[in-house]
């Protein structure tokens, strides 16, 4: 299945909420509770849009991914742990429907980020993963991301990644 990316509009934000709670109760089922384990809602969208850019990927009329891009640097990050380039972009949270995830949906998504990211234009683009089972280290590796650090903020162990554009 081929999917594309498109801005989000205020009118998914409910959606969106879904999504990521249904991937949240996933992931904790299968892992046990951790950061993970959060509850996304609708305000909590809205509010996201107007810092970041959120995006979804549609089909068969519902949204089955989305991802949050943004320039401002997140409280998480340090840093000191990523090259040095003049114009980061920060994968912030990305989320795969259940049903749609082992299909390749998750790579088209990080695939099309990038080239958002180099339009904007963008030199890198930085994340953090949870450094846990319930975790997408492996996932960003496959992607194309290097590793450049492990931390632990605020208690919760991260693992710093980077895709130098």
């Amino acid at each position: 299945m081929r999917v594309t990316l498109e801005e989000a509009t205020p009118e998914d934000a409910a959606a969106i909420a879904r999504l990521r709670n249904d991937v949240a109760d996933r992931l904790t089922r299968q892992h046990g509770k951790g950061h993970w384990s959060y509850a996304s809602s609708e305000y909590g969208i809205l509010s996201g849009m107007k810092r970041s850019r959120v995006y979804v990927a549609w089909h068969d009329g519902r949204i089955i991914a989305t991802l949050t891009l943004q320039t401002k640097k997140p409280w998480a990050i340090d840093r000191s742990y990523f090259a040095d380039v003049k114009t980061p972009v920060y994968l912030l949270s990305m989320a795969v429907d259940v049903e749609s995830q082992g299909q390749g949906i998750g790579r088209q998504c990080v695939e099309q980020a990038r080239a958002i990211a180099e339009r904007w234009p963008a030199d890198a683009i930085f994340l953090d993963a949870y450094d846990a089972k319930a975790g997408a280290g492996e996932f960003y590796r496959k992607c194309g991301f290097e590793e450049v650090g492990r931390v632990t903020y605020r208690g919760t162990p991260l693992i710093y990644f980077q895709l130098l554009l």
